[in-house]
């Protein structure tokens, strides 16, 4: 088709023959007379962030390590620690014959709470108190977090009370409570767990354990609290659950806001 001239085009436009390919040429404008209002034009739906990760996070490493709690948090007399407790191999490590029951003492041992081994874990110690925090960002999918704290939660009706023994031939009465945790997070679920250790010369041990695990989005922490000879503090498990959920969704807000 020719190119007709300027003026023959705008005579034709002005008579509605002919319409303007290009709407950003003239602008979109409803006529004063119209009935309808013009349809809108949308604006294309973003596409939404893929999870970075296979397990469905968004948290690039840096931020998973930031989301992090520590002794500062804390507060006196929490420090970092110095090492691992002297009851991770001589009283964590044990065996029973009560059915259930050994998943939840390899959970205790191997610090994989979530069901998986952490992303990112720091531990604090409490001098005073001989106890330690050992604290971590799971790398597990929301489903599978979801599917370990329904485990977690059933730890007290089916493990409230068994015995085991270490490989140094302990004995150990365990008993497994519920633990209230802070209203945090979108799901919680906490324990207490208390290992009566008699070793063949009679001497005794107790070592008191609380366990908090909490997902917060797409994402979860777990710790635990554990204390040789006493009863853990438990404000400090649920200071850490406070501060840990708060920090988390913090920096899932910040990285969304850098998308």
């Amino acid at each position: 088709m020719a190119r007709l001239p300027r003026r023959v085009q705008l005579s034709l436009i002005a008579a509605g023959l002919i319409v303007v390919g290009g709407c950003a040429a003239f602008g979109l404008r409803q006529p004063e007379t119209a009935t309808q209002p013009l349809p809108a034009i949308d604006k294309p739906t973003p596409t939404p962030k893929a999870p970075a990760r296979p397990d469905g996070s968004t948290l690039t490493d840096e931020q998973a390590q930031a989301a992090l709690i520590n002794e500062h948090d804390l507060g006196a007399p929490w420090t970092a620690t110095r090492g691992a407790a002297t009851w991770q191999d001589g009283l964590l490590k044990a065996t029973t014959t009560a059915g259930d029951c050994q998943p939840l003492l390899d959970a205790l041992y191997t610090e994989e709470l979530l069901g998986g081994p952490a992303r990112v874990a720091v531990g604090i110690d409490d001098a005073d108190k001989n106890a330690q925090m050992r604290y971590q960002i799971a790398a597990r999918r929301p489903a599978d977090v979801d599917k370990a704290l329904g485990w977690l939660g059933t730890m007290p009706a089916r493990c409230a009370r068994f015995t085991a023994t270490t490989g140094t031939g302990i004995q150990e009465d365990v008993q497994v409570t519920a633990a209230p945790l802070p209203q945090v997070g979108d799901a919680r679920q906490g324990l207490r767990v208390s290992l009566a250790a008699t070793a063949k010369d009679g001497t005794q041990a107790l070592l008191r354990v609380e366990v908090a695990a909490v997902r917060v989005g797409q994402d979860a922490f777990a710790l635990t609290n554990a204390c040789l000879g006493g009863v853990p503090p438990n404000d400090a498990t649920q200071a850490a659950v406070q501060i840990g959920a708060l920090r988390l969704a913090d920096i899932r807000k910040q990285g969304r806001a850098q998308v």
